[in-house]
């Protein structure tokens, strides 16, 4: 059996004055994880390693996403980070600064053919 999809968690992040593409992904990952809990793991003695989690984060300027930290932010799973164009930046005129405003999507799967 293929491994199936089990949550889908939303989240955004913002670095307000840094232009810190990598920064508003990880506030962006950690706001969609703080909404969320999975007691299947406790409920059926699943170990959370086993599950597969599939980031994928949306920011004007992708290329500058460094993976490494957002998956630090993950406490469990085989993850994946893809980073996608999306998100928003907002330039202030006054400062020169830009506001970077990032959105995540979390999908986890499981395999659950041997779960009772």
């Amino acid at each position: 059996m293929t491994a199936k999809r089990i949550v889908l968690e939303v989240g955004t992040g913002t670095d307000w004055h840094g232009g810190d593409y990598t920064k508003a992904a990880v506030r962006a990952v950690q706001d969609a994880i703080h909404h969320c809990s999975l007691p299947i793991f406790r409920s059926y003695g699943i170990d959370p390693r086993t599950m597969a989690v599939d980031v994928t984060v949306g920011v004007q300027r992708p290329e500058r996403v460094d993976p490494a930290p957002i998956t630090a932010a993950l406490p469990y799973g085989q993850i994946a980070v893809k980073a996608v164009t999306g998100g928003l930046d907002v330039y202030n005129e006054d400062s020169g600064e830009t506001a970077v405003i990032a959105n995540a999507a979390i999908v986890v799967r499981l395999d659950l053919a041997n779960v009772k």
